[in-house]
């Protein structure tokens, strides 16, 4: 059963393009037709391609990795935000910060940071320091929450990008493809789908069309979450079961002072 409903899309606007003076011809196998200088958008190609996308997103929520979702513009990163919650994976809707993923050790120094100055509050280093100094250090820390707040969670570099419009991201889909990390995007038909791993074929401006795209994202990744959850109860339970049996046994089983009393009486 596909994942995303072809009126759903349709409804949403997914199917509208832009302007055919500004397409990509790498786009072309994914376009219908061209109506009043739109192209249009073939919504059963999405669908197919929206399909395989989240079938991979939801093995790689089920191996426990990470899932980093990018999305700068306006009409997208109040929708993937607020998407992304439900799963607690990682995301970006402010400035990409370069080297976010070819730095990432400096990145997680700054993450640190936050950490350290949360803990000053608590430890007794706040009050020892004078209102200037707080002041820089709030500042610092409101900084690096509106840049790294999101991610601040992320101990590795994530096992997968999702990325809304390539070519506005393009710096992060350059940094993921130099270091291998697979990338899933929503593509409009001015970018080139080549350049990732899974491309979905979608209006990537309309906030409708990022919202139906991201629904079905989400609860693929949920499912995998849950056969995670489930296949690792199984493994405790069956990990309890066998401990339970050795223990058993080992009670069943004589003492050693009672096998060698046994042969003394036999000899």
């Amino acid at each position: 059963m596909s994942r995303a409903n072809y009126n759903d899309l349709l409804e949403a606007g997914v199917h509208f393009g832009h302007l055919t003076r500004k397409w990509n011809p790498a786009m072309a196998p994914y376009i219908f037709m061209e109506k009043n200088g739109i192209h249009i958008i073939d919504l059963n190609k999405t669908v197919a391609k929206l399909d395989e996308a989240c079938e991979a997103l939801k093995q790689i929520a089920k191996s426990g990795k990470k899932i980093m979702f990018v999305a700068t513009k306006k009409q997208a990163k109040d929708v993937v935000a607020a998407n992304v919650k439900n799963i607690n994976m990682p995301y970006v809707t402010e400035r990409w910060p370069g080297g976010m993923l070819t730095n990432f050790a400096t990145i997680r120094k700054a993450i640190k940071k936050m950490g350290t100055i949360d803990r000053m509050a608590t430890d007794g280093t706040w009050e020892n320091i004078n209102k200037k100094e707080r002041l820089l250090i709030s500042r610092e820390r409101e900084k690096l929450e509106k840049t790294l707040g999101s991610v601040s969670d992320l101990s590795r570099l994530p096992a997968a990008l999702f990325i809304v419009d390539i070519s506005k991201e393009h710096i992060a889909v350059a940094e993921a493809r130099r270091l291998n990390i697979p990338t899933f995007a929503i593509v409009d038909t001015n970018s080139n789908p080549n350049i990732v791993d899974y491309a979905i074929p979608a209006n990537d401006d309309a906030s409708k069309s990022v919202n139906v795209i991201m629904e079905a994202v989400v609860k693929a990744i949920q499912e995998g979450l849950s056969e995670r959850k489930v296949d690792k109860d199984k493994d405790e339970e069956t990990t309890d079961k066998d401990q339970a049996e050795v223990a058993a046994v080992a009670e069943a089983a004589p003492e050693d002072g009672d096998r060698k009393g046994k042969r003394t009486r036999k000899s």
